[in-house]
């Protein structure tokens, strides 16, 4: 094979290329917004537990019960502090499943190990949910074990029965690990291409938080017109009530960190591919280049050919 025809190959192979990493942008783009969205939709749905949580506090404070005589209502199993005594700790990762992402998780595992190195806690103290096979390399390398490994959706469908599946497991690890604090580690998306390793506590309860919600007035957590300045009412076991709420709340979290992670993913692959897409570039305008300069050398050698036997011949 000469030379011409070897540097036509390469081109017509880095220009399927160049192909594939544009649709590959293309689809990142997309997947991107779609998570964005499905993050932004979660909105109104978290105002509603909000509401449904004032309305529990309020009933709670009216009745003594909360703040004098220790009865939360269902709050206290989910505002214990993390203490010497029950020093058991959950952690979940969220990684990718898929490659082609540059350092996202390298940087989310390097973020969660630096984070749980400030813990000092020993392995038995420790359990650990890896979101993403990717991960699962990072994090044994630095010597941490892996309770359990669930895979990352590949799109918005798979999100919500995953979501659930991790629900039961904190269920469990709360009733029979003793686990009361819980911590969520997932990069967070910032722009199209930019996105920064975030840490979430899901358990204990942010005291400040649920505080802001009980403060508030009940025209400012419904915001609905007519205002109604008539606190609602509950029938049921407040406990019940609480733990069905917060239930809620922890499937908006995990949630908004799946969807948060994913689209970190996709802003991580479209800034790979648009570093892939330059180099494709700059390698077939050097392949380009020097194919036109060897076609017009071999035209140039067979026109001297030409005239040559022209010469010889007269």
């Amino acid at each position: 094979m000469s030379s011409i025809e070897l540097l036509q190959r390469q081109i017509h192979t880095a220009q399927e290329l160049q192909a594939v990493v544009k649709m590959m942008k293309v689809l990142a783009a997309l997947n991107i917004h779609q998570y964005e969205q499905a993050v932004a939709s979660l909105a109104e749905y978290n105002r509603t537990i909000e509401m449904g949580l004032h309305v529990v506090l309020k009933a709670a404070h009216t009745h003594n019960a909360f703040h004098q005589h220790g009865n939360d209502d269902g709050f206290k199993t989910y505002s214990q502090s993390l203490s010497s005594d029950l020093g058991h700790c959950g952690v979940i990762i969220f990684g990718s499943e898929q490659g082609m992402c540059g350092q996202f998780n390298e940087q989310i595992s390097h973020y969660a190990i630096a984070e749980l190195e400030k813990l000092k806690l020993s392995s038995e103290h420790l359990a650990i949910f890896a979101v993403g096979s990717r991960l699962i390399s990072h994090l044994e390398t630095a010597g941490y074990g892996i309770e359990q490994t669930f895979a990352m959706p590949g799109s918005l469908t798979g999100i919500t029965s995953m979501v659930q599946e991790i629900l039961i497991h904190i269920a469990r690890w709360r009733d029979r690990e003793q686990i009361v604090q819980i911590t969520l580690f997932y990069n967070h998306l910032h722009s199209n291409t930019l996105w920064e390793p975030y840490k979430l506590q899901l358990l204990p309860l942010d005291s400040a938080w649920l505080q802001h919600i009980e403060s508030q007035e009940w025209t400012e957590v419904s915001q609905v017109e007519p205002r109604s300045h008539t606190l609602p009412t509950f029938t049921m076991p407040s406990d019940v009530l609480v733990a069905s709420l917060l239930r809620q709340y922890f499937f908006i979290l995990l949630y908004r960190a799946f969807g948060d992670s994913l689209a970190g993913e996709n802003a991580s692959r479209l800034a790979s591919m648009q570093v892939a897409e330059k180099n494709i570039e700059e390698r077939l305008t050097e392949f380009t280049g020097e194919f036109q300069q060897k076609r017009q050398t071999a035209i140039t050698d067979e026109l001297l050919e030409i005239i040559s036997a022209f010469e010889l011949s007269h």
